[in-house]
């Protein structure tokens, strides 16, 4: 990787949220180029909608089907204190409330829902409720739509119970079921805590398979085992939990390490069965979720919470941090997406709750997350 970008030793501010802790090899963090954020938060923009006492989970997994229309996975709802204290102020997060930490508040209740374009609900997918209930761990981790799929089913991926759904894009029927419930493992029909998926152009899936296995595993456009990649360590092109996976233009995949603090990245070849390592991208604490773009990878890092813009040979071009404190705060931003409008959503995995931002008036468009590259 080219270094064209300045080094910040990361001290009081890697240490600004104990909940995770950094490994050896992500001790130096690379900030690079630093500005403001060019968007506005609309404050308050996440609607509650839960039953009196209780709060939004954990919203791990967002993705933007359309300006109207946002998909949100959520790890069941949070318990709230009784008499609900005054300072409430509709999200768990703001009575000192860590949703993800908090694990005895947890209620495996409304888990896959939609918004409109103001933060309202549309729907409750609550009948699926019974795919995330009794689960001792986080449960839902990512929500995604296959952009080469005409009927854009709906992928949710549950980390906890090592298994992918499928369900219509309504949410009216479940279609496939990947990976068998609470039955862990590594090889080519188990999975172990997955994290993610992407899809290629030529309907190959790509599962970040994850925690425990460390891998991205492939599969054809049957959904049948093709290959995998990766594997667990620190050389170029292992892991150290593959926590996103993307697809970009000329056939690059990009593999998020998150304890790791890196990103590998392949690239496709002529054998469908074959992904060859290009690159590997240091300098992160923790890295979260990421958007590929036609010329840039946009990702989220943790300590401290930014935004980072990357040209594809690894190179930081523009960051900006994310506020902790106020009613527009993160406390983690674990996935984002964008609409075509291009207004940005953020889930807060440990707050609990989803923001909205919009592009500030006569803000630099380089400066802006565009929608996810696909082959069209």
């Amino acid at each position: 990787m080219r270094t064209t970008t300045r080094r910040f030793l990361a001290g009081a501010a890697l240490a600004c949220l104990p909940l995770f802790s950094l490994n050896t090899h992500a001790a130096e963090v690379v900030l690079g180029p630093v500005g403001p954020s060019p968007y506005d938060i609309l404050p308050g923009w996440h609607k509650p909608f839960a039953e009196p006492g209780f709060a939004f989970g954990g919203n791990s997994g967002v993705q933007s089907e359309s300006p109207d229309r946002l998909l949100v996975a959520m790890r069941g709802e949070a318990r709230l204190p009784q008499p609900v204290p005054s300072e409430y102020a509709g999200y768990a997060g703001s009575l000192g409330i860590n949703v993800l930490t908090d694990t005895e508040l947890r209620t495996w209740k409304n888990c896959l829902y939609e918004l409109d374009g103001d933060g309202n609900i549309i729907t409750i997918w609550n009948q699926w409720d019974v795919l995330c209930e009794n689960s001792e761990g986080p449960g839902p981790h990512r929500i995604r739509v296959n952009p080469y799929d005409p009927e854009r089913h709906v992928w949710v991926i549950n980390e906890t119970f090592h298994t992918i759904y499928v369900f219509s894009n309504d949410g009216s029927e479940l279609i496939l079921t990947l990976g068998e419930k609470h039955v862990p493992g590594a090889d080519k029909t188990h999975f172990g805590r997955p994290q993610d998926v992407a899809f290629l152009p030529d309907g190959r899936v790509l599962i970040a398979d994850g925690l425990d296995n460390h891998r991205i595993v492939v599969l054809d456009s049957d959904f049948d085992y093709l290959t995998e990649f990766g594997g667990f360590g620190t050389e170029p092109g292992q892991f150290n939990g593959v926590h996103s996976v993307q697809a970009g233009p000329n056939g690059l995949i990009f593999g998020l390490d998150r304890s790791g603090g890196r990103v590998n990245v392949f690239r496709t070849t002529a054998d469908p069965a074959v992904f060859e390592h290009v690159d590997t991208w240091t300098g992160f604490s923790l890295p979260l979720d990421m958007i590929v773009n036609e010329d840039a990878v946009w990702m989220t890092d943790l300590n401290p919470l930014r935004f980072v813009k990357l040209d594809f040979d690894g190179n930081r071009l523009y960051s900006w941090i994310v506020e902790r404190d106020g009613p527009t705060g993160f406390l983690e931003v674990h996935a984002f997406t964008v609409d075509s409008e291009l207004n940005l959503y953020g889930g807060d995995n440990q707050y609990g709750r989803t923001q909205k931002m919009v592009p500030k008036p006569g803000v630099d468009p380089d400066l802006l997350i565009k929608t996810p590259w696909y082959q069209r």
